[in-house]
């Protein structure tokens, strides 16, 4: 039994399939269906049903998969724990951030990142929060910038990167007064992040403890495109805080009573970071702090 077969039997029931296996394992396809032949007569047993229906696993094959996988990560651990002692971080992190969250400053984060660690490859995805924590439970990413309402998941872990009110920007001419309540939002067009992003969940709550029904007349994934349309009178902005900072054109209410908005960076705590992203988490928490 060799790891390269337990790679292939690993490919072929994630990919349901030799020739996408094959593809998968830059191999050919009769050198994939040759390894898992040799390793079904080594085992005694048939592996894979191949049918005109598709490839699936047969029941022996189910139960050897569980420890196909562990054998290939307790080797990947081997590699990654000889990396760390010879001070080396090497490999891939896959991050998240979710949308709306520029004020966050992940490109500065993640080039300074960079710098120090240039031989890890760094994958980053924008996406809605829910979408992000459906990546960190399917291992797809390491670590998740994560708009929050409410208490964080049971099943991660998280470090609070950012906890801020949320502010009205009024259009010029707007008869709003110095402070805003959500109930006075009904009254106006309102402008503000997409379903998904951890400031929208807060304001749609905010909105339901009100007995209102907010119906945003623009969404925008940017703040600072909040920001500008808000600046062309289209509406009232409701953003975070720190998103006007700078600003010398806007007119700022906070809202009434205050809602706040949090980001977090969350990651599973079922399963152990690889020594690229235990790095990254240990440089944003300095970032953070």
């Amino acid at each position: 039994m060799e790891l390269h077969q337990l790679r292939y039997l690993v490919a072929v029931a994630e990919e349901g399939g030799f020739t996408r296996a094959a593809a998968r394992e830059h191999v050919a396809q009769p050198g994939i269906s040759a390894q898992i032949a040799r390793l079904e007569r080594e085992l005694g047993h048939v592996l894979f049903d191949r049918s005109a229906r598709g490839v699936r696993p047969t029941p022996a094959g189910e139960a050897v998969l569980p420890h196909a996988r562990a054998a290939l990560a307790a080797v990947a651990a081997v590699r990654d724990t000889a990396d760390e002692l010879a001070g080396l971080v090497r490999g891939r992190v896959s991050v998240g951030m979710v949308r709306g969250g520029g004020v966050v400053d992940l490109p500065g984060l993640l080039g300074d990142f960079h710098r120090t660690h240039p031989g890890v490859e760094i994958r980053l995805v924008e996406a809605a929060t829910d979408a992000l924590l459906d990546g960190l439970r399917h291992h797809d990413l390491d670590l998740a910038w994560v708009g929050r309402h409410g208490d964080p998941p049971a099943d991660l872990d998280v470090d609070v990167v950012l906890d801020v009110p949320l502010v009205a920007v009024l259009p010029p001419g707007n008869p709003l007064g110095d402070t805003v309540t959500v109930a006075d939002l009904a009254e106006h067009p309102v402008i503000t992040l997409p379903r998904g992003a951890g400031v929208r969940a807060a304001l749609d709550s905010a909105a339901e403890d009100a007995r209102i029904v907010l119906t945003p007349a623009l969404e925008a994934g940017s703040p600072v495109v909040l920001l500008d349309l808000a600046v062309q009178g289209l509406g009232v902005a409701i953003v975070p805080e720190p998103a006007v900072a700078g600003r010398d054109d806007v007119r700022v209410a906070p809202l009434v009573p205050e809602v706040r908005a949090r980001i977090d960076l969350a990651r599973r705590r079922d399963a152990p970071l690889s020594p690229a992203a235990r790095a990254l988490l240990a440089r944003a928490r300095e970032w953070i702090a």
